[in-house]
Formats: structure tokens, sequence, C-alpha cells
């Protein structure tokens, strides 16, 4: 496998999201608006994801072209994020994000699909190449804290520009998948999603990504008014992705060892508690620097867990189309509807409700995963 060509890409896409996720509505702030306008704003990147993802993952089903896909969307990306130098508006900043985001939210799970089947039956070895995604994360959001501590808000544009022109580059130097043949088996999408235990598992999905809506979206600035440098946070998100990465590096050993079923509620009720200590606990360092720590098994650990499932389950010619639901309903209609009620709760009933409520939402999917699923089908 060319792994040094696959984890490249990681390595760039994420490093877009070390600046994107935890600096963008800093941006936005700078700018004048308001919780309610940014988590709008952050909601529509996240909205992209609910229909961009199936479009591009039916046509990469049905053509078999993955990688030009690929090539395609982070082109686009690119050239349309160009337009946030033009103007500053409301409207226009909402109208260049989400023909933004409808093409680079559309690369990532053609990628994973294209990446699952390099592996072959090594699958249980994808860990090892998606930490070089946490890593470009943990680079670029350490390296741009001191940076805007120096010079402002106003450089966030041009570092993400930077990361997407790398994205481009290294989804060029990605190998066609030569002699690519769609496979015609597993049934059709509809018989797949008409599984009870498939429903569920995309119900905790959504719900888990739901409850990262407040952190994604508010938690730089939650950090910031409660006295925290700028450099710091950024070193306080780097810390959560380094855990994460510790996750990636012993995951090939921990699902055949627990199961899948174990894992993902070890990582729910772990988030539970990560979402509470960060509500109630914001003015110590030392919780803050634990509850960072759980990003292990807020996102890495039920990532992993996540994307072996849908690996499982959505087979031959529903492969692209079962990482695109996995990502149109988890990342986009759950971080959507996350970030977009964070930014009404946040201006009303302030930082440690909305937190709270976060971590409900954790809690919930905790118990249809305890209850709702069987290990034996897992």
């Amino acid at each position: 496998m060319p792994y040094w060509r696959f984890s490249n890409f990681y390595f760039f896409f994420f490093a877009s999201i070390g600046v994107l996720v935890p600096y963008w509505s800093l941006y936005l702030k700078s700018l004048g608006f308001g919780p309610a306008e940014i988590g709008e704003l952050m909601a529509v990147i996240m909205a992209t994801k609910i229909v961009a993802p199936n479009i591009w993952g039916w046509i990469a089903d049905n053509t078999g072209r993955r990688v030009q896909i690929i090539r395609l969307t982070t082109l686009f990306a690119l050239i349309a994020f160009g337009g946030v130098f033009l103007r500053q508006g409301y409207w226009w900043i909402a109208a260049v994000m989400c023909l933004f985001s409808f093409f680079w939210n559309a690369a990532l799970p053609q990628f994973e699909a294209a990446t699952m089947n390099m592996l072959g039956d090594q699958a249980h070895r994808y860990s090892r190449i998606r930490l070089w995604g946490s890593i470009g994360f943990i680079v670029a959001v350490v390296a741009l804290g001191p940076v805007l501590d120096l010079v402002g808000p106003g450089i966030i544009p041009v570092a993400i520009l930077l990361m997407l022109l790398g994205l481009v580059v290294s989804a060029w130097l990605v190998p066609l998948e030569n002699g690519l043949s769609v496979e015609h088996v597993g049934g059709s999408i509809w018989q797949v999603l008409s599984q009870p235990q498939v429903v569920i598992i995309l119900l905790v999905c959504f719900l888990l990504q739901a409850s990262h809506g407040p952190y994604y979206t508010f938690y730089t600035i939650y950090m910031e008014e409660a006295g925290y440098s700028r450099s710091l946070i950024g070193q306080l998100w780097a810390l959560g992705v380094v855990a994460e990465i510790g996750v990636f590096v012993v995951m090939h050993r921990l699902l055949p060892r627990y199961g899948a079923k174990a894992l993902l509620l070890l990582s729910l009720g772990l988030t539970t508690l990560r979402w509470l200590l960060t509500a109630w606990f914001v003015d110590s360092l030392a919780v803050m620097v634990f509850s960072q720590l759980l990003h292990a098994a807020s996102f890495g650990l039920y990532h992993a867990v996540a994307i072996h499932l849908i690996h499982k389950i959505f087979i031959g010619r529903n492969q692209g189309r079962g990482q695109a639901l996995y990502s149109s309903l988890s990342f986009g209609a759950g971080g959507a509807i996350g970030s977009l009620m964070s930014g009404y709760l946040w201006g009303g009933v302030g930082a440690v409700i909305t937190f709270q409520l976060a971590a409900l939402l954790s809690a919930l999917a905790f118990l249809l995963t305890w209850r709702g699923l069987r290990s034996e089908t897992l």
C-alpha cells in the first residue's frame, strides 16, 4: 500500500480542520457577529455534509472513479474558499462557506472508502494511517495559536487557504484505483437501512456528534472568556488530538479483543463525563487538561469503531454511500443541529447549561447502544 500518499491526504485534510474548527468562530467574532450568527455560520459548514457526501457517494459508487472525484472536489473547495477574501457580510460569508463545504465535505467519505479498499483484509489497520490526520490537526492548531496572539484573527483565512492548497496537492498524489470494478453485492442501500441495528448505529452517531456542537463552535471563545490565552487554548486543542492518536495506534489490537459494542459504550460514557467536566470546572486548568484527554474516547475511540462498523455493514457498491451516510447523518446533521442549537442556547441559558445538555445527548446515545445493539451483530 502507498502508505505516505494516503497519510499525506489525512494530514492536510485534518490540518484544515485544525484551523477551521478551533479558530473560525474566533474570526467570525472579530467580524462583529454575535453568538447566534456564529452558530448559524458554523452550522452551514456542517449542514452541507447532509447533502454533499451522498451526492458524490452515489456518483463514486456508480462510476468507480472515486479518486478522480476526490481530486475534483478538493480543487473546487480551494477555489470556493477564496471568496472569503472578497467580502465580509453575513450572507456573503454564509454563501461562500456553503459552496466551499459542499466540495470539502464530499472528499473525506470517498477517501475513507478508497483507503479501506486499499487495505483489503487488513482493514483493522486503518487507524495507523488515519493517525496522520490527527498529527496534521495538532501541527495546525499549535502553530497557529501563538501567531494569533501576535497578529490577531485576520490571519485565519490565509492559514485555511494554505492547508487547502496542501490538500489539493496530496489528492493528486493518491494513486488511481486502476481496474476498479463496482461490485453488485450487499443488496440495495434501502435493504441495508431497513435493518433496525443499522438505524440504531446511525442514530447513535447522530446524537454523539450533536453533543459536540458546543465544543466545536464555542470552546475557544469559552476558554478565552475564562481567561486562557490563545496559545494555551491551542495547546489544549492539540492535547485532545494527541490522546486521540494514542487510541489510533492501539486500535488494531483493541477491536479484536474487546469488540465494537464494548468500546462504543466506553466512548459514549466518557464523552458524557467530558461535557460535564467542561461545564462545571472551566476555571481549573488541571480538570480542563483531563477533559481534553477524554477526546481519545469522544472522537478517537468512537470514530475508529464507527468506521469499522460502517465498512462491515455497507459492502460492495454501497461502500461510498455508506461512508457518505455516516458522514452526513453524524458530522453533517448531528454537527449542524448541535452547532445551531448551541448558538441559540449560548446567548440564552449560558455555557454551563449548554454543555450539560450536550452531556444529556451523549448519555442518550449510551442508553441506545446498551439496550438496542446486539454484540453478536457487531
